[in-house]
């Protein structure tokens, strides 16, 4: 039978081809070291849980929630924001609930799009950035990632020969995948950008809490003066909270978008589960200090890995932010591509690393590192991995020609 219009738009997951050797050679009884998907491993801090363990013997929180999402919980985003941002919101208007921050940016493509409408993406970026507005009827225009000067030229260069002229552009920093961390200068030379071409931005802050090296923490597009008038900003508790799986996160900002996105919602979902809800709200009133913890654990990781890689052969540029290290593969093995090379550590190293062209052609040269897995097996994996390197002249003619090899 033929596709359906919608999936023919979408191109093969790559990542399911790297989770299923993964899983093949887990049921063969290796032993994989997952530094793949972004899926935190830490607990959710137990008075998080415990609010939801006293919440759900409430019967009354069994029965159907709110879309838009409880008032506390909208009244908790809102302060979090004031408290960290210096961003004042209208928890009534401008905060909406959503279930994860992909969730909400898809729900938001579906809102806003009509078909054939122009989204400016960077690329390489998470791929709901872009796939949620295709699913939409959208097309996208790549732009590159990094938040310098560099960035604008290609922008003006899409405004003046799309047709149509673009709707919106993303914007994602700290950014998945690259860690790449934006200025507030930058902000506002994208907002004064946004207002003169009347373009909607809307904005992934997903890993705000994510930094490191005492660096200042991330901003918000939303601290620009007047950024209100045109962005949307979406963050999610599951990283910041270790909350993966509870599916709770928000889009804040612009109340013309924000109502689109409520009404699009209100026909799909009915929110979360009340006590998750609930607990979520305890979890933003909170003093941070499991915030922190967090942060602790992940610096100590990454540092971990920039030193065992590196002299494993592979080198890790530090990360500033985010809890993913984006890597150059190594020159002997770049040709293959970031999909094969993926695959060869899985088959001859027994480790798992997300394939750059996952998130865009341009990231095709990388691959992304999640820090899921602890100081002991980060450095196991260094070690599989230096031995693979090692080895490989004499062990990689049964997978591939190394007719380039130097």
């Amino acid at each position: 039978m033929e596709e359906f219009h919608k999936v023919r738009r979408l191109p093969p997951y790559v990542f399911e081809q790297v989770n299923r050797l993964k899983a093949s050679a887990r049921a063969g009884g290796a032993d994989i070291i997952d530094l793949g998907m972004g899926n935190p491993d830490l607990p959710t801090p137990k008075s998080i849980v415990d609010k939801l363990c006293e919440v759900v013997q409430d019967p009354r929180t069994h029965r159907y929630s709110s879309s838009k999402g409880i008032p506390g919980l909208r009244r908790a985003q809102a302060g979090y924001y004031a408290r960290r941002f210096g961003v004042k919101l209208n928890p009534d208007t401008q905060v909406v609930a959503t279930l994860g921050s992909k969730e909400g940016f898809a729900n938001m493509a579906q809102a806003i799009t009509a078909p054939g409408d122009v989204i400016l993406c960077p690329n390489p970026t998470y791929p709901i950035h872009a796939f949620g507005f295709l699913m939409a009827g959208g097309v996208i225009r790549s732009l590159p990632v990094e938040p310098n000067d560099s960035f604008f030229p290609p922008l003006e260069r899409a405004i003046k020969h799309s047709i149509p002229k673009p709707l919106a552009l993303i914007i994602n920093y700290p950014s998945n995948p690259t860690a790449y961390v934006a200025t507030l200068d930058f902000y506002k030379d994208v907002i004064a950008f946004a207002k003169k071409h009347d373009i909607i931005v809307l904005s992934d802050l997903a890993y705000s809490e994510i930094y490191f090296d005492d660096n200042s923490p991330p901003p918000s597009v939303l601290e620009v003066p007047g950024a209100i008038d045109v962005c949307v900003e979406f963050t999610s508790m599951s990283k910041t909270f270790s909350m993966p799986g509870w599916r709770m996160g928000f889009a804040v900002g612009n109340e013309r978008l924000i109502a689109a996105l409520t009404r699009v919602k209100s026909y799909l979902d009915y929110g979360a589960f009340t006590p998750i809800q609930v607990a979520a709200t305890h979890a933003l009133n909170g003093d941070g200090s499991d915030i922190a913890e967090v942060r602790n654990i992940y610096k100590r990781r990454r540092d971990v890995m920039v030193d065992a890689f590196g002299k494993a052969g592979f080198e890790v540029p530090p990360p500033a932010a985010t809890m993913f290290a984006w890597a150059k593969i190594p020159e002997k093995f770049r040709h293959l591509g970031s999909l094969e090379f993926s695959k060869l550590l899985v088959e001859k190293a027994d480790v798992a690393v997300a394939p750059g062209i996952g998130f865009g052609e341009m990231g095709d040269d990388y691959v992304r590192l999640a820090l899921v897995e602890n100081e002991h097996r980060i450095r196991q994996a260094a070690r599989s991995i230096k031995k693979f390197f090692s080895t490989a002249d004499d062990t990689m003619h049964n997978v591939i020609s190394l007719n380039t090899r130097r």
